[in-house]
């Protein structure tokens, strides 16, 4: 299971985000930004922020951090780590698992994340087997995009998705999130698309505006 660090906004709650970090940060990295929504009308909220495991990075000269999986180079890469990609979507998973044992209801659970984080919630949230509240991206792809078709399960197949990104990203071009929302578009998903004059980063509109999406979604 995957070291956690768990806030919870009130006793019992019945609603979950588990929000997934970037290469090279941890769990406490977007604390102050979940802080910052209101979803105090959903009642009590358990925000999970889970630490990726720490590995080399093959782009990062093979220095070790926490990363989701390995980046074998710069976009477009000469391949992609699909085994780490399934080994961290597992862990994910066992999260969400974990939810529902506790009493969390599947379509209560959504899974967030950004940069990295941002592939690996679409990832999870597209594979998991029950229904989920829907799935957050921020400034991030679609991982093994040539594999989501016939690995998506048939309870998300019409998951709602909430991306955003930055015009000015040099991280992840912009060019690539677009990309990914398209894809997702074919595969019948309901993006809601938002881009903000930002580099790698998250703003305040982009806040205000998940803070909505989150609303509507799990009213």
């Amino acid at each position: 299971m995957l070291d956690t660090h768990i806030i919870d906004t009130g006793p019992n709650p019945r609603t979950t985000l588990i929000v997934l970090h970037g290469l090279g940060a941890d769990g406490y990295d977007f604390v102050p930004i979940c802080g910052e929504l209101d979803l105090s009308r959903l009642g009590a909220v358990r925000f999970i922020f889970p630490h990726a495991p720490e590995r080399p990075v093959t782009l990062n000269g093979g220095y070790v951090m926490r990363a989701w999986y390995d980046i074998l180079g710069p976009y477009p890469a000469p391949g992609e780590d699909e085994a780490g990609l399934r080994a961290s979507q597992a862990a994910i998973a066992g999260l969400i698992n974990a939810e529902r044992a506790r009493g969390v209801a599947a379509e209560r659970i959504v899974v967030m994340g950004f940069s990295q984080g941002c592939a690996m919630a679409l990832m999870t949230a597209l594979r998991y087997p029950e229904r989920l509240g829907g799935a957050v991206g921020l400034s991030g792809y679609l991982p093994l995009a040539a594999h989501t078709a016939v690995e998506r399960a048939p309870a998300n197949a019409a998951l709602p998705l909430f991306m955003a990104h930055g015009t000015q990203d040099t991280v992840v071009v912009p060019a690539r999130g677009a990309a990914s929302r398209d894809a997702l578009r074919t595969l019948g998903h309901p993006v809601a698309w938002h881009a903000y004059p930002m580099p790698h980063s998250v703003c305040a509109e982009e806040i205000a505006d998940l803070n909505a999406w989150l609303l509507t979604q799990l009213a």
